[in-house]
């Protein structure tokens, strides 16, 4: 079984959010990948908490997943600063590299 830990900026139950999951689910499924058959999802939702995200980020690597999937740049930035082997993956937000927007 595979892992994949999710860390959002959103609060659970947001729609855009609810929208962003759905279409990863959705890509998944059709490549074969299934949540609770061949694939785990560890998700975190900080709410946009700059603390939250940094904290959540830091727990996903702790669980050690596959790769890890983010949605804006300020989650990509906490990962990043936590591992340097484990794949990040994400679907917006400017150049990750960039610090200067904490």
């Amino acid at each position: 079984m595979r892992r994949i830990g999710v860390l959002t900026s959103r609060a659970e139950g947001d729609p855009y959010q609810k929208a962003n999951l759905a279409a990863l689910w959705e890509a998944l499924a059709k490549l074969g990948w299934v949540e609770g058959r061949n694939l785990r999802i560890d998700l975190r939702f900080p709410a946009g908490d700059l603390n939250r995200i940094r904290a959540s980020a830091a727990e996903l690597v702790s669980l050690a997943p596959d790769v890890i999937v983010t949605f804006i740049t300020v989650a990509t930035i906490a990962v990043q600063q936590q591992t340097k082997t484990i794949p990040i993956v994400f679907t917006s937000g400017g150049d990750p590299r960039r610090r200067d927007s904490w």
